[in-house]
Parts: C-alpha cells; structure tokens; sequence
C-alpha cells in the first residue's frame, strides 16, 4: 500500500500525461492496472524535462536543465522528492530498479536541445536513443519486472519501436523544429531542398523499424500488451497521413488525428491488434 503522499504524487503525474496525451493516455488506460501508475509516472517525468528545453526558453534552460538533474539524483538515492513528479518517478524507479545510465542518456538529449546542432548519423543515433529508445526501456522494465530474461531479449525491438516513435515526430513537427526551435533532426537533410526522395527514405526507415518493433509487442506480457499496441498502431496512423503529404505541406501544417480516429483505433486494436498500412509507392 502506497502512502498517501506518493499518491497524490503519481496522480499529479498522471494528470500531466492526460492533459498532454491523448494517444498515450488511452494507451496507458488499456494496460493493466497494477502497472499504469508505473507508465503515468515515467511519462510526468519526461514531460518535466521536455518543458524545460521546448516551452520556457527564456528561462534559463540550461540551468533549470541541471537543477533537474541534481534533484532527480537526489530522489532516486534518498527515495523521496517534495517535487511531486520527481518523487513519482523515484518511486518507479527504485522499485522496479531501472537503470540510471537510461537517465542519464534521457537528460543529456535533453541537454543536446538546448545548442545548435548539425546532426550526423552518429549523433543523431545518439539523440534518438537518450530521447525516446531510453523511455521504451524504462517502460519495459516495469512491464518485465520479474523475468529479467525476458526484458534483456526485448530490449532491441523497444529501441525500436521507439526510435519509430521518435522519427515519426520528427516528420509531424517539422515545421514547428524549424520555425520555432531552428533545429533538423535529419543527418544531411537540407531543409530548403526536402524532397519527395528524402520524405521516402525516412518512412521506409519507420516502417523497417516498426515491423521488428512488432515482433517484441507480439512477445510483451499481456497485461501491457495492447497498450503498447495501441500505440504503434497511433503512430502507424500518423505515418500514413505523413505519406499521403508531399514534403511542401509538412513544412506548412502539423498532420494529426482526430480524438474521433484515435477511439477508433483503441476500438480496432481490441477487436483485430496490429495495424498494418502499406506505405505509398
């Protein structure tokens, strides 16, 4: 029985993914209830540092960015933060003994925002990895708590699938990268001469991933099984309509879907599981 405080903590995390997510909030109410909490308190957590970087700028970032290293330390070695996400996350991650080099790698993407970078393939790849493939983990670690085997043979189709995650972002907020935060994810890409070509290679790069990522989700414990599918099928969605726009309209519009299709999707993956849309040739 948690006590009353770290309650109140996770709720505050939860709140904070439901106001911020709507695909992963519904993802993270399909999985079983003795690990949602889990999921609710790992994402409260990112969403912290992604704040820090993406909305308030003009507010010392890089300083913030540290004070949030120190303090999350902090928790996870004395098992209690009077931050209320921090003391959520500390919570999740003593218990269930999630690797601190996988928050570390996060932080230091984090980190990797806050100066101009041009992203080769090696940093990109190391981007990706602290970005998105460390959260995959952590979640896989609370999802294989007790079959340690288990986790270490899932642990590439995670990466995976959150990489996939991340690239699809990449795409949907192109535009918002370069107008708002002056950044391209992309190795080589030269946004004033994005082509259909360069759109291509990147979504077959998304689709590869996503089919070695689906063999993992095939083999995860079912109480979280058709959450994470929920949420490759999300993301396959977002990529078809990625597909059927030219490179031109990303730069101008960010592709979404609808709250309507995302209940639809929840619906499909009960009844049928994975999603599988060809890509546009």
């Amino acid at each position: 029985m948690k006590d009353q405080y770290t309650e109140a903590c996770i709720e505050c995390s939860a709140l904070i993914t439901k106001r911020y997510s709507t695909s992963f909030s519904l993802g993270i109410l399909i999985l079983d209830k003795s690990i949602r909490n889990d999921i609710y308190s790992i994402y409260g957590f990112v969403r912290l540092a992604d704040e820090i970087v993406d909305t308030y700028q003009d507010k010392d970032p890089a300083g913030q960015l540290q004070m949030l290293r120190e303090e999350t330390d902090r928790a996870i070695r004395n098992g209690i933060s009077f931050n209320p996400v921090l003391h959520a996350f500390q919570d999740v991650v003593n218990r269930n003994e999630i690797n601190p080099e996988y928050i570390h790698a996060f932080l230091h993407s984090m980190e990797m925002d806050l100066h101009d970078q041009k992203y080769d393939r090696a940093l990109y790849e190391q981007y990706i990895y602290g970005s998105a493939e460390v959260v995959g983990l952590m979640c896989l670690r609370v999802f294989c708590k007790d079959d340690d085997a288990l986790f270490q043979s899932l642990i590439s189709p995670a990466r995976k699938l959150g990489s996939a995650f991340q690239k699809v972002n990449f795409l949907r907020d192109i535009k918002s990268d370069l107008v708002d935060r002056k950044r391209v994810y992309f190795p080589g890409l030269d946004i004033d001469k994005f082509s259909k070509e360069d759109k291509k290679q990147i979504e077959l790069e998304i689709l590869q991933e996503f089919e070695l990522a689906q063999k993992g989700i095939n083999r995860l414990p079912k109480n979280c099984r058709r959450g994470v599918q929920l949420a490759l099928n999300y993301y396959r969605k977002l990529l078809v309509k990625i597909t059927e726009k030219g490179p031109e309209e990303l730069l101008e519009h960010r592709i979404r879907v609808t709250n309507f299709h995302k209940l639809l999707l929840l619906a499909r993956t009960f009844l049928f599981g994975p999603l599988k849309p060809a890509l546009n040739t």
